[in-house]
């Protein structure tokens, strides 16, 4: 009574001092009532092996809830030293006496093989045996065992039908579990609306996991109107839980914006958190941050670390973006091979960019021997699974006939895929195929049409700094692509994307200077450009450089020079490179004269430019219409010489 201030003010103290007359003529209730204020501190200090000793004394009178009390007390070691094995024992003895608490926690010990031996069978038994008492927490272990199909045959119905048994008792985790259920349709009909109905009552309670998906119907507007500063509250309440899920969510709210102001530091923050608590996502999201040096300095090396964390957790976008890192040698030293371990283990998962990359390490010979038809393997892979690179790559395949039987059709077909999709490059290749009549009937309408779509990409990219764009927008002004020619605005973006180090800038920018073209002749300038591309391997930046030298422009006159960069071109297969390197053998120019390494270049070249005359492409055309007129690597010929040229003349060609 005065435990529980009924017919006397509450008090404690008195409560514990008639408990302990009581406790003292051996009444095992109050023995058990007298164990329970020392274990929680009520009326006396706070003392749990005086609670063990009480609950000791009425345990072995046989009172089913000390027994019970007493179990937990070895299970958690509080007061006693810790034993799962007597735990066991105690919550058996009251378990036997009809304890519904008791039996919930003899349950548990089977199904987590603590103090007994795991099964799974008697742990549904003593579930069971609980739940039909109406123990909620029995009813929702018993809901997860017929769920998981452990003990009992999997039985969705079934499952629900217990969750709902303790939602309705308010259970927060049943709520939580029973929300899932209707959220994915599994033993109910889906049903968006309960889902929320039941996630909002156990996330009400404070249970993180609920918060965490109720989070997540606001942020997408299912079952309720979509409300991102609702999705963001929710999210908030469970991360500072510690839920690793929800500092994942809400580190994405942060980065993009969403319900409240964009802050990557804030971002960073709760990324953090979640990837020190092992959630693969964040770790990914958070090396990425570090990759890109947003919300943090920029960092490489701490880009890789969480990259690998999440990779070695069989994450296939992690062990994609650290192929790419190994590919690059960002943050780690490079390495073609360990590239190729990763893009590997991330294609065998099905990951669409992983699949392009590796693709692209066959097709370029890059860590293996170059494989066109391995290539086009990959590239279908991810091609086939939307991925517009890839889409792109596979119709650039097509078009040259390289590891497929040559189809502009399909090049068409694949470029239109990725076009469609945004890709910039494609939408290129579209507008030259429907320039050239190639694949497709031949209309200038819709060639501009995709010109002007590839150049609206670029821009947008270009002018958030990427490189590849910038080059690819001035070029686009530097040809009239789509746009009015502007030979201006061309120098102006090759310019930008050279000063970043792209390599295709560079050359690009070093033809601009060596023309004239928007900005002043200049040989010096134009062989500086030429040289900073060729240093980075870009073979026409080589080429280009080679015929500096070979001529003196820009740089004193050096065939043996020429000769150098010619040969760092040919060998990377540009057929202009091997067209001219093969000149310099035949002429005994910066080499010792050789008509056999002559023959072999210019046979190298021909093949080359026969390939792109073939694909109908007019420069190829024209080339080996020269390759016949002057008998380079192929026997003279000026029947098939007028052929070739010819057919470029009918594309335009100059």
């Amino acid at each position: 009574m005065y435990e529980n201030g009924r017919g006397v003010e509450q008090d404690d103290a008195q409560a514990v001092h008639w408990y302990r007359k009581a406790a003292s003529l051996g009444d095992a209730t109050a023995q058990t009532n007298l164990g329970e204020m020392y274990e929680k501190g009520r009326g006396v200090e706070q003392d749990n092996k005086e609670a063990v000793h009480w609950y000791s004394k009425a345990a072995s009178l046989g009172d089913a809830t000390a027994q019970t009390n007493l179990g937990d007390m070895y299970e958690n070691g509080r007061g006693v030293e810790q034993d799962n094995k007597e735990a066991v024992h105690w919550y058996r003895k009251a378990a036997e006496q009809g304890n519904a608490t008791a039996q919930t926690n003899l349950g548990d010990m089977y199904e987590n093989g603590r103090g007994v031996e795991q099964d799974d069978k008697k742990a549904v038994y003593w579930f069971n045996k609980a739940a039909s008492l109406g123990n909620a927490t029995a009813q929702t272990n018993l809901g997860d065992m017929y769920a998981n199909g452990r003990g009992v045959e999997q039985d969705d119905a079934q499952a629900v039908h217990w969750y709902r048994k303790a939602a309705e008792q308010d259970d927060a985790m049943a709520q939580t579990n029973l929300g899932d259920m209707y959220e994915n349709g599994q033993g109910v009909e889906q049903d968006d609306t309960q889902a929320v109905h039941w996630y909002s009552k156990a996330a009400d309670q404070g249970n993180a996991t609920a918060q965490t998906n109720l989070g997540d119907m606001y942020a997408n507007g299912r079952g309720v109107e979509q409300d991102d500063a609702q999705g963001v509250h929710w999210y908030s309440k469970a991360a500072e839980q510690g839920n690793a899920t929800a500092q994942t969510n809400l580190g994405d709210m942060y980065a993009n914006g969403r319900g409240v102001e964009q802050d990557d530091a804030q971002a960073v923050h709760w990324y953090n958190k979640a990837a020190s608590l092992g959630e693969a996502t964040a770790q990914i999201n958070l090396g990425w941050m570090y990759e890109k040096g947003r919300g943090v300095e920029q960092d490489d090396k701490t880009a890789v670390h969480w990259f690998r964390k999440a990779a070695e957790q069989e994450y296939a976008s992690a062990q994609s973006n650290l192929g790419q890192m190994y590919a690059n040698g960002r943050g780690v030293e490079q390495d073609d091979k360990k590239a190729i371990h990763w893009f590997n283990k991330a294609a065998s998962l099905g990951n669409a960019a992983a699949q392009n990359n590796l693709g692209w390490m066959y097709e370029n010979g890059r860590g293996l021997e170059p494989d066109d038809k391995k290539a086009v393997h990959w590239y279908r892979k991810a091609a086939e699974q939307g991925y517009a690179s890839a889409q792109n790559n596979l119709g650039m395949k097509y078009e040259k006939g390289r590891g497929v039987e040559q189809d502009n059709k399909q090049a068409v077909h694949w470029y239109r895929k990725a076009a469609e999709q945004g890709n910039a490059w494609s939408q290129n290749n579209l507008g030259r195929m429907y320039a050239n009549g190639r694949g497709v009937e031949q209309d200038d309408k819709k060639a501009v049409h995709w010109y002007r779509k590839a150049a609206e990409h670029y821009r947008k990219a270009a002018e958030q700094g990427n490189a590849t764009a910038q080059n690819n927008l001035g070029w686009i002004y530097y040809k009239g692509k789509g746009v009015e020619r502007n030979y201006t605005q061309a120098v102006y973006w090759c310019r930008k994307a050279a000063e970043q180090g792209n390599a295709w800038g560079q050359d690009s920018l070093g033809q601009m200077y060596q023309q004239g073209n928007g900005v002043e002749q200049d040989d010096t300038q134009a062989t500086f450009w030429y040289h900073k591309a060729a240093e980075q391997g870009n073979a026409w930046g080589q080429d280009s450089l080679g015929k500096m030298y070979q001529q003196g422009k820009g740089v004193e006159q050096d065939d043996t020079q020429a000769t150098f960069w010619y040969r760092k071109a040919a060998e990377q297969g540009n057929a202009f490179g091997q067209y001219h390197l093969g000149q310099m053998y035949q002429q005994g120019k910066g080499v010792e004269q050789d008509d056999t390494q002559a023959t072999f270049w210019y046979r190298k070249a021909a093949d080359e430019f026969r390939q792109a005359a073939e694909r109908e492409e007019a420069n190829g055309q024209f080339d080996l219409g020269k390759m016949y007129e002057n008998g380079h690597g192929i026997a003279q010929d000026e029947t098939k010489a007028s052929h070739w040229y010819h057919k470029a003349a009918e594309q335009g060609h100059p």
